[in-house]
């Protein structure tokens, strides 16, 4: 049985969210008979060769946060600015998956790459994969959302390991208007929608320029080095319907690499951090399961390391993950 808790100090909190952003991020005019591949894979499309404007909110337990999306497709390549409307200013500045993370306060501009499954898109695997892990039907009577109507569209799990989602895609576009992820309970563990939305607008240069002029900003870009864990003597065997889509080592501020290793069934994600143990250190995720909002937590040592897991996913699929983890030392340096 998996024992959540609440997480206890700054420290922890801070860490669990630089790890968060390191890792994390969350229909339409469809036929009955159309598979749910191709249902999710016009979302995809929609949300990338679009034009639109709008406002959308992101709730996560009694967390909300509301940001204002400018997304301008010209054919070849996807233009798109994100200002986040509550709490400390940040823009987020995409051109294709090229990501600047715009921040104020202390006059930087976070440089990385980034994949392209961000709300309203949806996907990081072909489709096909997916409906291994889910069943996905279309119903048959019309939502509203931002004063538009949708095509609400069920996501359901096959097995224990991963939630569901109560998506609506707009009936006219196919662009994903709500998004909702759901316990083996109904119950809603997280949802993003729009508030309002302009689809189909004319799209300006000034539109996507940022607020504040960072010319003389100092510039970072997210270090990191593709790894193969396996030659390093990590043994990790994912959950049933989830593939490894990247292994890397990250750099993060004031302390050594960490591994990084992400796996995912096209929906969900999970991700695996891997780094030395230190004994002094005061900030790891407490030994076995936490919580952080909608996202579980599983933290555990092996031999001379400190693993940290998470994703949007059930907690025993977590520990069953974490508990599986092997580690054999390879000679030579590392």
């Amino acid at each position: 049985m998996v024992r959540c808790m609440e997480l206890p100090r700054n420290q922890v909190l801070k860490r669990i969210s630089t790890l968060l952003a390191a890792g994390l991020c969350v229909c339409a005019s469809v036929a009955q008979a159309q598979s749910g591949a191709t249902i999710l894979r016009q979302i995809q499309e929609a949300a990338r060769q679009l034009n639109y404007v709008g406002v959308y909110a992101y709730q996560q337990g009694e967390h909300i946060q509301s940001s204002r999306i400018t997304h301008h497709f010209d054919g070849k390549q996807e233009k798109e600015r994100i200002e986040v409307l509550d709490g400390a200013p940040r823009e987020y500045l995409r051109t294709d998956d090229e990501v600047q993370c715009l921040m104020p306060e202390q006059k930087t501009v976070l440089r990385e790459r980034q994949r392209g499954d961000r709300f309203p898109g949806l996907l990081r695997i072909d489709p096909q994969s997916i409906e291994n892990n889910y069943s996905v039907s279309v119903g048959t009577v019309p939502l509203r959302v931002a004063g538009r109507p949708c095509q609400p569209i069920e996501v359901v799990p096959r097995d224990a390991h991963r939630y569901g989602y109560r998506l609506c895609a707009d009936t006219t576009s196919n662009l994903l208007l709500k998004a909702q992820m759901v316990d083996d309970r109904g119950a809603v563990v997280e949802q993003i929608a729009f508030t309002q939305i302009e689809i189909g607008a004319v799209i300006s240069e000034a539109m996507l320029m940022p607020a504040w002029p960072t010319k003389d900003w100092q510039t970072v870009r997210t270090q990191h080095q593709k790894v193969d864990l396996a030659s390093l003597g990590w043994r990790v065997t994912p959950p049933p319907g989830y593939i490894s889509t990247s292994e890397v080592t990250r750099e993060f501020a004031d302390r050594k690499p960490v591994h990084q290793l992400v796996l995912s069934d096209g929906l969900a994600t999970i991700s695996i951090f891997i780094e030395p143990y230190l004994s002094e250190r005061s900030e790891y995720v407490p030994q076995g399961a936490a919580q952080s909002g909608s996202v579980n937590i599983y933290g555990v040592r092996i031999a001379n390391y400190w693993l940290t897991v998470l994703g949007e996913v059930p907690a025993s699929t977590l520990e069953q993950l974490a508990q599986s983890i092997q580690y054999m030392s390879v000679a030579g340096p590392r």
